[in-house]
């Protein structure tokens, strides 16, 4: 999207005729025609997925390495997924939760006990995880901390981002996904990030009602705070009677080496968000979890969603984290991620373009040596592209590299060889 503003949309569509890229244009052209303006895709039209593979229409091969912004964790199509979504697909879909299912209940005791909370409120997509939480927070704050009504405040991090809604920018303080679209939330307020300080000086407020945090900024540029950071964090909520939201909806299910992010330090959050990988890249899940103090806050008719919990996504879900635990997806991670940052450090050490490399786990980025206002960033994913592998700019100078956690350590070599010598070639 940042580019999007510095190339513009006819300079895009032009870019792309003169590259003499081997794609189809009319799938691209139908897609700006009728379709709203509101992203800017790398130009590849992609038809088939397998693994940590994609291939375009033309039948080219690619590596994955974005895996929808961590929501293929588990690689495209994974059969145990599939399998488990034809089975539910061909017997029952959708009940509302006007009604019980034999599904919901069974998958809601495998993911509680898995991650250790008394509670699931499913929902569907990541953004709607942050916004239960959200509602929970506050009436927690009003029924059990005593804030006086329509005075909670929650902090978050500068740098943060969990969506597009309108709470959700309303977080924000970056202007392209918060300008004109105001009047904002009221009640939310933001802080530095990795600064323990600062989260102090505002948790001394007994307006507040919870910190929400990205235990490593996606979206920011893979972010990663200083270590007993997270832990800082939760013994400060603990001792202002603040509570800790963890927002995993990226971090989660093993892209960081661990089945959370927060699971690097003593750093249980109060309430936890989980979205993406929770699908297995099939279908929109998330999931809140908490114990009963903050979950049972909420009663019926408070919230709620029609396709959330349904029986679908609910053994979608199940079986995505069964492939996690099962392929041992969270060891493959931290062991290949170790690896992809000391090849990239020592091979690119003296690259004049490369600024930083940074990371944990399989989510790991490279800051380019430029200013955000530059198309370096953008050019680099082209050219990765033409070399066989699909990545994104974040922030117009940052790349991030997440590929699928099932790719093999043969796999993240040639990998490793095409980013090298790409960037390389730039150099």
């Amino acid at each position: 999207m940042t580019n999007l503003g510095i190339i513009g949309l006819k300079h895009y569509l032009c870019k792309v005729k003169t590259l003499g890229m081997n794609i189809d244009q009319e799938y691209i052209e139908r897609e700006n025609r009728y379709g709203a303006h509101n992203y800017h895709p790398l130009p590849v039209v992609l038809s088939r997925g397998e693994g940590v593979f994609v291939w375009d229409v033309n039948n080219k091969r690619y590596y994955d390495f974005l895996s929808a912004y961590s929501a293929v964790n588990q690689g495209h199509c994974n059969i145990k997924i599939l399998d488990a979504l034809n089975l539910q697909a061909s017997k029952l879909t959708l009940t509302s939760r006007a009604f019980h299912n034999d599904v919901l209940g069974d998958y809601e005791e495998f993911i509680t006990n898995l991650f250790g909370y008394d509670k699931i409120l499913p929902m569907n997509t990541g953004v709607e995880g942050g916004e239960t939480a959200n509602k929970l927070a506050r009436k927690w704050g009003y029924m059990k901390k005593g804030i006086k009504e329509d005075k909670a405040r929650i902090i978050f991090a500068h740098g943060n981002f969990w969506g597009r809604t309108l709470a959700a920018i309303s977080s924000s303080d970056d202007p392209l996904s918060y300008k004109g679209f105001g009047p904002y939330m009221p009640g939310y307020s933001l802080i530095p990030y990795n600064d323990l300080d600062a989260l102090e000086h505002e948790l001394k407020d007994p307006n507040v009602a919870a910190f929400m945090v990205e235990p490593i900024q996606g979206e920011a540029g893979v972010v990663v705070p200083d270590d007993g950071y997270l832990a800082g964090v939760r013994s400060l909520c603990t001792k202002y009677n603040v509570l800790y939201i963890a927002d995993e909806v990226q971090t989660g299910i093993a892209r960081t080496g661990k089945m959370l992010a927060s699971d690097y330090e003593d750093a249980r959050p109060d309430i936890l968000i989980l979205g993406k990988a929770l699908s297995g890249g099939v279908l929109p899940i998330s999931a809140v979890l908490a114990d009963d103090e903050i979950m049972l806050c909420i009663q019926p008719g408070e919230h709620g969603s029609t396709f959330g919990g349904n029986p679908l996504a609910c053994k979608v879900a199940k079986a995505a984290l069964e492939v996690v635990i099962d392929e041992g997806l969270s060891d493959n991670a931290f062991v290949l991620g170790d690896l992809f940052r000391q090849e990239l450090n020592d091979r690119l050490s003296s690259s004049k373009i490369v600024k930083l490399i940074r990371g944990k786990g399989l989510l790991n980025a490279i800051v380019i040596n430029d200013t955000e206002d530059s198309s370096t960033a953008w050019d680099i994913c082209l050219a990765l592209r033409d070399n066989g592998l699909l990545a994104k700019p974040t922030h117009g100078n940052i790349i991030r590299f997440a590929p699928p956690l099932v790719i093999t350590k043969e796999q993240l070599m040639d990998c490793i060889d095409i980013i090298v010598s790409t960037l390389t070639d730039f150099d």
